[in-house]
């Protein structure tokens, strides 16, 4: 993932209900505030228009005029990233539909390009993200940490199996360190819902693992902050120690069951059957509990698992 910027291999609208200190001022020994991650979205807004009116050379004004409709998030991406060459690589022109089902990865590669742009982030040194188009998070601290392979002994299923091969078993990708276990979930929290807010459109299987690359990646930050907190002490004093940090986690981990909940109704067209058994080990009360303990918040396990508590 790391040479995506140069060789670019394929596959916050957040709203708090109550607005808690500046992150500075937070004390992680301190029960937060509750708060609730939401995001706008319209996934039954009329498009006909649009669809009716696609033609291959205007993929782009498509892809813009459906998401400011239906998911003003995406709409901004669309924006920010109009000019980059790799894009349109990513989407198929050939149809309306053809487009739809390429967004979720034309969505997630796009992330990680305004991500892991050179002026916003520094490999290993602080990572950036999109939220939406009024809300980033800048260049967040990562001090380093240890390369994300040592997570496996952790995993004894095979439930995310055909991810691990490539994210952890894999050479250089199992070298990462936290850097890529965050920008796949970011660029994952993008193409989920860009995939379900136009999945009636879906007819294939272009976006059949969005919510397993959720599921899995949050999986992959419990277990990295376990692994950290077990193993090396002296980086989770670190890590534990950075606000911006332990904001963006709480942030990451309540846009998934937020996301994971909207997508519920296309969880067929979406994801593999095995995403419920993902999520299930995500709440597992060690995993929940690194959660609770790394960002200072009481997750909700209940049916508002996009809220704290």
């Amino acid at each position: 993932m790391r040479n995506r910027i140069t060789l670019l291999t394929a596959c916050l609208a957040l709203s708090l209900t109550q607005l808690t200190a500046p992150a500075a001022a937070q004390d992680t020994t301190k029960v937060r505030a509750p708060i609730c991650y939401e995001e706008p979205s319209q996934p039954k807004a009329d498009v006909s228009d649009i669809k009716a009116a696609f033609t291959s050379s205007k993929w782009l004004q498509t892809i813009q005029g459906v998401y400011k409709r239906r998911w003003p998030s995406g709409e901004g991406l669309a924006i920010a990233q109009a000019k980059d060459k790799y894009f349109s690589q990513f989407v198929t022109k050939t149809s309306f539909n053809g487009l739809a089902e390429s967004l979720m990865v034309a969505i997630h590669e796009e992330t990680h390009m305004w991500d892991l742009d050179p002026s916003r982030t520094s490999w290993d040194v602080y990572v950036s993200a999109w939220i939406n188009s009024s809300r980033k998070a800048m260049k967040v601290p990562i001090h380093g940490g240890f390369a994300r392979r040592e997570i496996l002994p952790l995993i004894t299923d095979n439930l995310t199996k055909s991810m691990d091969d490539i994210y952890l078993r894999d050479q250089q990708q199992g070298s990462y360190k936290i850097q890529g276990v965050i920008a796949e979930l970011n660029a994952g929290l993008m193409g989920l819902p860009a995939a379900s807010v136009v999945a009636e459109f879906i007819q294939g299987i272009g976006a059949s693992n969005a919510r397993d690359i959720v599921a899995t990646n949050i999986r992959y930050l419990q277990l990295y902050l376990r692994v950290a907190k077990a193993k090396y002490p002296d980086y989770w004093a670190k890590i534990k120690g950075q606000p911006e940090l332990r904001e963006f986690v709480l942030v990451e981990f309540l846009r998934a069951a937020y996301w994971l909940d909207q997508s519920e109704p296309y969880a067929a067209k979406l994801g593999s059957a095995d995403v419920a058994k993902i999520v299930a080990k995500n709440y597992a009360p060690e995993n929940v509990a690194i959660i609770e303990e790394f960002t200072g918040a009481k997750v909700n396990t209940g049916t508002s698992r996009n809220c704290t508590v």
